[in-house]
């Protein structure tokens, strides 16, 4: 399989300078956030911006994507808002979670930019339960999101804007029917559904990382028009997963927290995301499990204060996120 992804053709190399720009305008997010003096929380929410600004815009054309960009602080900084505002109220918080989720899926229907949009107020939502956002942060995660877009958009159209060679994507048409027959609506409804269910049990597993399993639900979700295909993501979801885990343990463990080695895995690790993600969704999520795996043993403060404590909770943890993505999976499924 890995075999595969290595040989897999990469026409104009296309993929690895997709990579490449991606480690080096998430980079720049990184340095820029840390020289307006944020705190971690602040990092990575603009790391966090930085990589969805890179990764989801994939309109047809060179405007259109700098349109999207621009816009995505427009869908996140609200977005932050509600999620902090509501932090000590769990019952409207859930359900402006939920309204997150059937309204990100929604917006497929209006193309690349509306799934851009959709995936970035989810994550955004996600970010702020991650974090345990409240209102006093919400000046510096505001800063961090349009600092680290910015940076990521003077890397893409600025500095490495390779696209401006490149002939048009072909842009699908845009889904038929109305009201259930057509396949966003419908499928809002299911991820609205899976969500709100994984909801309910996740925090019945974990009062603290509820969120995950409702994560683990969406991102089943994301780009799927059939139930096969959803099956088939979510089982490589799981695959990866487990992967990821094991594997990232094995190298993030033996670095301790040093920062130069853990910042070159991390960087690594997000190359990976972006080389693998055309290819191989088990692989992409191996890297993304990676990713937080290194970031977590780093013992990178409050945030990660669970996962950075002594190897017996990294394991648990680790665990517990294999735990969530399979409850996912099956409530998906379900």
């Amino acid at each position: 399989m890995l075999k595969r992804v290595l040989a897999a053709p990469d026409p104009g190399r296309a993929r690895l300078r997709f990579a490449a720009r991606a480690v080096l305008g998430i980079g720049l997010a990184a340095v820029v956030c840390g020289l307006a003096g944020h705190s971690l929380p602040g990092a990575v929410t603009g790391g966090l911006a930085a990589l969805l600004a890179l990764f989801t815009v994939a309109d047809a054309t060179v405007r259109g994507q700098a349109v999207t960009t621009a816009l995505l602080p427009a869908v996140g900084v609200p977005v932050l808002a509600v999620a902090a505002e509501l932090h000590d109220h769990p019952v409207a918080r859930d359900l402006a979670f939920l309204a997150v989720v059937g309204a990100g899926v929604y917006a497929r229907r209006w193309g690349p930019r509306g799934h851009s949009l959709g995936v970035f107020a989810f994550m955004t939502f996600f970010v702020a339960q991650f974090l345990h956002a409240t209102p006093g942060q919400l000046p510096e995660l505001y800063t961090a999101v349009l600092l680290s877009v910015l940076s990521a958009a003077a890397v893409r159209f600025g500095l490495w804007c390779y696209e401006r060679r490149l002939p048009p994507v072909a842009v699908p048409a845009p889904p038929a029917g109305a009201g259930l027959a057509r396949v966003t609506t419908r499928q809002a409804v299911q991820a609205v559904a899976g969500t709100g269910f994984a909801l309910v049990v996740g925090q019945l597993v974990s009062g603290q990382r509820w969120y995950w399993a409702v994560g683990a639900t969406w991102w089943v979700f994301v780009n799927t028009a059939s139930r096969g295909e959803t099956l088939v993501r979510g089982f490589r979801r799981v695959l990866g997963t487990v992967i990821g885990i094991a594997l990232g343990f094995l190298v993030a463990v033996p670095v301790d927290g040093a920062p130069v080695p853990t910042a070159v895995l991390v960087a690594v690790a997000v190359f990976g995301i972006f080389y693998t993600a055309a290819v191989s969704y088990t692989w992409m999520m191996f890297c993304v499990v990676s990713t937080g795996r290194v970031a977590g043993v780093a013992g990178l403060g409050r945030v990660f204060a669970d996962q950075a404590r002594p190897t017996w909770r990294r394991l648990m943890c680790g665990c517990g996120h294999l735990r969530q993505s399979v409850g996912g999976l099956m409530l998906t499924l379900c």
